[in-house]
């Protein structure tokens, strides 16, 4: 069974930075998209960023500009470097992934990591 372990959560001031990291474990055959979600209080959990296996790349309007995701498809990892932060981007971030698992196909969360932008 294919399991996400996330990592690089926390607390941190508006305007710095954070990186997150999540990797992928188990009998992969291929990861086809891996990205990231949040989930804010009191709102429905959104795409954040995701990125396919042919590097093509997706962004929420909200974060455009100030986030970069990167997908290390050897490790079957991917990150998501955060700058700029603001207090709205606050939340629990999901690590997500799509792909096959001995010819099945497969789709999987991670538990979740919080973020806190504040002062």
């Amino acid at each position: 069974q294919v399991q996400l372990t996330e990592s690089g959560g926390g607390l941190v001031q508006p305007g710095g930075s954070l990186r997150l990291s999540c990797a992928a474990s188990g009998s992969i055959a291929a990861i086809y998209d891996m990205g990231w979600y949040r989930q804010r209080p009191g709102k429905q959990r959104e795409l954040v960023a995701t990125e396919t296996s042919f590097g093509w790349q997706k962004y929420a309007d909200s974060v455009k500009d100030r986030f970069s995701i990167f997908r290390d498809n050897v490790k079957n990892m991917v990150y998501l470097e955060m700058n700029t932060l603001k207090p709205k981007d606050s939340a629990v971030y999901y690590c997500r992934a799509d792909g096959d698992e001995r010819g099945r196909d497969f789709s999987c969360w991670g538990e979740g990591n919080q973020v806190t932008v504040s002062s």
